[in-house]
């Protein structure tokens, strides 16, 4: 059984500024607890219930293991139908992206998206096609918000996450920038080469002006219908479609 100090301490990690407080963030499902137990990401504590100890895999020895009931799993849980089984994670230190890691493979840099759902979903989209790297503006939804692992499905262990002054790193790249605008080259004429950035904008506004100006190849997803635009996890699916395609070649 929990105490009300650790249910009160779990609950409180539902809300970013006590993620931030205590370096420690919530996921949820057995799938993605299987997924971070072997990443370079350390697992606090997991909290299950009895019949999901069976299918924890072999765990370090420093994690510590609670079994709850249904009632305590409902409190600690961000679910509104929680999955059986969470754990609480350490969120790794922050650091800026060394330019090397960008060199001879393709990152996508996200100028202020806003929605969770669509910054988890565009991580899974990056595992899938292979891109190890997510650049965040400091504008940017914070990663480890639920919605935001929740979407994600276990990839963000895989996918390198950095948040900062994009505009800064933009200006001392030497790799070619690419930008999603609705006016530029199409995107299955594009000659993606075999490295550089891809810049998704905010849902509403786009990319910003300061960070557009830095984009030396406008990339434009061509429209067939009548819709005013995509939603900007699609669009990054389409684009690192075709980036993917031409890299294999």
């Amino acid at each position: 059984m929990l105490s009300k100090s650790q249910i009160g301490f779990i609950k409180s990690l539902h809300q970013k500024k006590f993620r931030k407080e205590n370096g420690i963030f919530i996921i949820e499902g057995i799938k993605s607890i299987i997924e971070f137990v072997p990443s370079a990401y350390h697992i606090h504590s997991i909290y299950y219930l009895a019949e999901y100890k069976s299918l924890l895999p072999n765990l370090p020895s420093n994690i510590k293991l609670f079994e709850v009931n249904n009632a305590e799993l409902d409190k600690i849980s961000t679910l509104q139908a929680p999955q059986g089984i969470l754990a609480l994670v350490h969120i790794p230190k922050s650091v800026p992206v060394n330019d090397k890691v960008l060199q001879n493979t393709f990152s996508i840099l996200l100028d202020g998206v806003q929605d969770p759902g669509n910054l988890g979903t565009i991580i899974r989209t990056a595992d899938w096609f292979g891109f190890k790297n997510v650049i965040c503006s400091l504008n940017t939804v914070e990663v480890y918000n639920p919605k935001t692992i929740q979407a994600t499905m276990g990839s963000l262990c895989r996918v390198n996450i950095f948040y900062q002054n994009v505009s800064e790193l933009l200006e001392k790249v030497n790799i070619p920038i690419f930008g999603a605008l609705l006016e530029g080259k199409s995107s299955y004429e594009m000659e993606w080469g075999n490295e550089g950035i891809l810049i998704l904008g905010n849902e509403g506004q786009g990319i910003t002006t300061e960070v557009k100006k830095f984009i030396q190849f406008p990339v434009t997803i061509p429209r067939v219908g009548l819709a005013e635009s995509l939603n900007v996890a699609i669009s990054a699916g389409i684009l690192c479609s075709d980036i993917s395609r031409n890299f294999k070649k």
